[in-house]
């Protein structure tokens, strides 16, 4: 979304200060936002009237008005909208409700970032749903007028799908000797081709029906139908016709000499390829870019300060100038490279098999070139220093507008900053800047473990239930370059590269420490460590941590791992097995985020739980939202006649501690309960 861009935004909302609420956030992420507000169905009408939004944030509890009704009152406008639901809490059920209403995105109101980037998001997808309206529209209206065109031409024309015609106007009939396009209707291509001829044209036909591309000229003697014969040339071009992909066919009479036609496309002054020409050849590139083609660049090149260098060697001798710097830089070029006039003082390299890198070295080159050199233009000789501006070429900027665009503007770009500059646009600048960023975090995980870079707290995990000991929660931090950050920076990178299992063998040990060192306090001492999917698939885990438990004198049941109940779901077997072999190490085993799922009883009956960590979705709101504490105070009944114990998790309030501890639950954690405090580590005990 560009950030000049207004959006119109029509609040459904009772109370005034939520939709200021929403409309300063918004405006403090940089989304300009025209807003309007509707409580009831008059106001709906007027405002959409008056405003005509195009993003619709609606409150699913506002008392006058159902997302249902809102939904159906925007249709019958026949505008399109984006239509935005303003949620506390997500969850099937709520997912589920909303879009069976009529809503295309769910934005959550406790997550600011989230909800600026879903209104961007439905906003961008309006704006492209309206685009490919008016391109479809563009299309239907060219298409009329290129059948306008096929008829009137006088060049032998013909729309050809899996080798049968579907379309030819009169020129074609006429050189092929049939009198309406009734005749030809349906008949294969093949007919019209020499037998002598046939055999080549038939396997051409059959890599065209497999979808390789076609050859853009084919020499043939073409069969009219009354037998005759006559050379031919052939020119293919990818094409649809109603709807259906098919090959426009070209017929021409006369062989052209390769030399007269060489001539055609090239500019007089330069005697490099006209910017037509060029143009046709940008597009083949951006199709190949389109279909997954690499290694391709734009480059347009100008002289620096052109006005005061004209002034010196006179408007007469612009085109000799033009030249000789049209001369200069094709001498350099490599087979890999095509030059041509972009415009009148604009030459435009197009590159293949040149990467990032050789395209700045090709930049750099055509610089130094520049400013070691002399031009000639007529009687007078001058240097010159270039202005140079590209854009590398890839499947997301797979348009020629756009890759023109970008070109222009970098070389734009680059002569403000002065003479002698270039810039090169790269479209895949954010996915190279955020792999560099992986890169960095995945050396700094390994450094981590290598050099004791991990940090480890604790946060309290509170008896409602007047269970005695001391239970906590151990939490994993890093030593980043500028502070210790949270997991959500690293652990995705451990992952991807598969280094979860050493990170979890890394915490279980020094967890195991902290519990070795208070193995002979009276009171019961539990710690809960988080363990990853990938730790699964180590064979030598349990061994390692059962010598690892019996060398730190660790009371049975002290550590405890737990893993996401999804997570467990969609790794049951190995899960169940790696569960089963935790029981004799003296480990117990907790299944958090508890109760998202659509049947998570049911899981209990494959893996054994002593704890089931209840899933945050359903604290948030808990006073306010009856379902919640319905679900909550079920999951503790049945967990209570399974012999498992609850802990909620995220608890924020004293409202909701209270209504857990009605509901049953047995533990709370959360940063109103308790800060995480951080954790000297003890040596570390040494398993055998």
């Amino acid at each position: 979304m560009k950030a000049d861009n207004v959006i119109k935004i029509l609040f459904i909302e009772d109370a005034v200060e939520d939709a200021e609420q929403t409309i300063s956030l918004l405006r403090n992420h940089g989304v300009a936002v025209r807003p309007a507000r509707a409580a009831n169905p008059s106001e709906l009408e007027a405002a959409c009237a008056e405003l005509v939004p195009e993003v619709v944030l609606v409150n699913p509890d506002t008392r006058a008005l159902k997302v249902a009704d809102v939904a159906h009152h925007l249709e019958t406008t026949g505008k399109d909208y984006a239509l935005v639901a303003l949620v506390t809490r997500m969850d099937e059920n709520t997912i589920a409700d909303l879009f069976a209403q009529g809503v295309q995105g769910l934005a959550l109101r406790s997550r600011p970032e989230q909800l600026v980037q879903v209104v961007r998001r439905e906003f961008d997808a309006l704006g492209m749903r309206r685009a490919v309206r008016r391109l479809k529209h563009a299309l239907r209206e060219s298409e009329r007028r290129c059948d306008a065109l096929l008829e009137s031409s006088r060049e032998p024309i013909a729309y050809v799908h899996e080798g049968m015609h579907v379309r030819a106007n009169h020129a074609y009939l006429e050189t092929f000797g049939y009198e309406s396009f009734e005749d030809i209707e349906g008949l294969s291509l093949l007919d019209m081709i020499a037998p002598d001829y046939a055999a080549d044209f038939k396997v051409l036909l059959k890599g065209l029906s497999k979808g390789e591309k076609p050859p853009q000229h084919v020499e043939i003697k073409a069969l009219r139908a009354d037998g005759e014969t006559f050379d031919a040339v052939m020119d293919f071009s990818e094409a649809t016709y109603e709807g259906e992909a098919c090959q426009q066919i070209v017929f021409r009479r006369q062989v052209m000499d390769e030399a007269i036609k060489d001539q055609l496309l090239r500019d007089p002054v330069t005697g490099l390829f006209h910017r037509t020409h060029m143009l046709e050849l940008i597009d083949r590139a951006v199709a190949a870019a389109a279909d997954g083609a690499t290694g391709q660049a734009l480059l347009l090149v100008e002289a620096d300060n052109w006005k005061s260098v004209i002034g010196a060697v006179g408007m007469a001798n612009a085109d000799n100038l033009v030249a000789a710097m049209a001369a200069r830089v094709s001498a350099s070029l490599g087979k890999d490279a095509v030059m041509g006039r972009m415009g009148e003082r604009t030459l435009g390299i197009l590159l293949e098999h040149h990467d990032d890198a050789q395209v700045r070295e090709m930049t750099e080159h055509l610089l130094t070139l520049a400013r070691d050199s002399v031009f000639e233009a007529g009687t007078h000789s001058v240097a010159l220093t270039f202005g140079i501006g590209g854009s590398l070429l890839g499947e997301r900027n797979a348009s020629t507008q756009l890759l023109l665009e970008q070109a222009d503007h970098a070389l734009r770009s680059a002569q403000n900053r002065g003479v002698g500059a270039s810039q090169i646009h790269d479209p895949a600048a954010r996915d190279k800047a955020e792999a560099e960023r992986e890169r960095q975090w995945l050396e700094l995980v390994q450094r981590a473990l290598q050099n004791e870079g991990f940090v480890l707290y604790q946060q309290q995990v509170i008896s409602l239930q007047d269970a005695e000991g001391d239970f906590s929660e151990v939490l994993l931090r890093m030593d980043g370059p500028n502070g210790e950050v949270t997991p959500d920076y690293f652990l995705p990178v451990a992952a991807r590269y598969g280094l979860m299992a050493a990170v979890d063998r890394w915490v279980i040990e020094r967890a195991v420490a902290m519990l070795a060192k208070r193995r002979h306090e009276a009171r019961r001492v539990v710690r809960f460590v988080k363990l990853a999917a990938q730790s699964l698939d180590d064979p030598t885990l349990v061994p390692w941590l059962k010598e690892l438990i019996r060398a730190g004198g660790v009371k049975p049941g002290a550590l405890v791992l737990e893993m996401p109940e999804s997570k467990v779901l969609t790794s049951l077997k190995p899960a169940q097995a790696f569960v089963e072999q935790l029981g004799p190490a003296g480990v117990t085993f907790a299944l958090e985020q508890f109760g998202s799922g659509l049947n998570s009883f049911q899981l209990l009956k494959h893996v054994h739980a002593d704890y089931l960590k209840i899933d945050r979705s359903f604290m948030a709101s808990l006073p306010q939202h009856e379902e919640n504490r319905t679900r909550v105070a079920d999951i503790c009944e049945q967990a209570r006649k399974l012999g498992k114990q609850t802990v909620a998790e995220w608890v924020e309030d004293a409202a909701s501690t209270s209504i857990l501890f009605s509901c049953g639950v047995d533990f709370v954690q959360g940063n109103f309960l308790s800060e995480p405090e951080k954790v000297v580590v003890p040596g570390r005990v040494q398993a055998a």
